[in-house]
């Protein structure tokens, strides 16, 4: 084995560590109703995953899904955006840092509607299956992660 092979080798989990401590790090802007516990709780278990949040409070948070391209019929109750990709709805912390050390070519990530079990939106021992959806500003989908 050459050198140039075992340093390739012992180093990659290093720059896995690098990549998950940077999106970790990263900061989410999350615009949500200032009504709305569910949002307040997905804020709360971002905070407890090690991600710094900033919240804005907004009467109609239409327009920040609009400007990030998030299309209506992923639309959940929050959208944030972080690093350039727009996160709509109860997004697990683990599909959030696979977003940010992938970097796909998209706009963001969802989970549509509010699905009960997924972060957030903690009912007891009830969880519906849910997916995290990837999608671009032209229309294109794909399934992200599966719940």
């Amino acid at each position: 084995m050459t050198i140039r092979k075992r340093l390739t080798t012992a180093l990659a989990p290093l720059a896995v560590l690098a990549c998950a401590e940077a999106a970790a790090a990263a900061t989410i802007e999350v615009v949500k109703s200032p009504y709305c516990g569910c949002c307040t709780h997905w804020v709360e278990y971002l905070r407890a995953e090690g991600f710094e949040v900033r919240v804005v409070e907004a009467e109609d948070v239409s327009p920040t899904a609009r400007r990030l391209g998030v299309p209506d019929d992923l639309r959940s109750c929050h959208t944030a955006a972080v690093e350039g990709y727009a996160i709509e709805g109860h997004v697990p912390a683990a599909d959030i840092r696979r977003l940010l050390a992938e970097r796909p070519e998209a706009a963001g990530i969802a989970v549509p509607g509010m699905p009960l079990g997924s972060p957030g939106m903690d009912q007891g021992n009830v969880r519906q299956p849910f997916a995290t959806i990837l999608f671009s500003r032209d229309g294109r989908r794909q399934r992200f992660a599966q719940h």
